[in-house]
């Protein structure tokens, strides 16, 4: 079965590609897409940018849409990425979300409806 993990937490901060640093900071991420590629679980990964490169559009019940620039909710954490991982159970879905090297923040685990 698929789950998505959608990871919250506040803006990473640190060094841009190419900068000293970088590699350093990035290599748990690393290490932990290779956890998932060897154990067969990673489906998908994506970092999205940043919320101020969000737009929202906001739906009235009248079917109304309103443009808004930005994220829909103002929060010092924000969706930062997702992993659509293939977990046999809940259990291992959880265990392969706690194990998403973010410093601080929630790690929001949804099972994904068949198609």
């Amino acid at each position: 079965m698929q789950y998505m993990i959608l990871i919250h937490s506040e803006p990473m901060e640190g060094p841009n590609p190419g900068a000293p640093g970088f590699e350093e900071m990035m290599a748990p991420w690393m290490a932990f897409n290779q956890k998932l590629v060897d154990g067969g679980h990673m489906v998908t990964a994506a970092q999205l940018q940043g919320t101020e490169t969000a737009t929202t559009i906001r739906r009235a019940s009248g079917g109304t849409d309103t443009v808004v620039d930005g994220p829909f909710a103002e929060t010092k954490e924000h969706l930062g990425g997702i992993y659509l991982v293939e977990a046999k159970d809940l259990d291992e879905a959880l265990a392969l979300a706690a194990a998403v090297p973010i410093q601080a923040g929630s790690l929001e685990v949804r099972p994904v409806v068949p198609s």
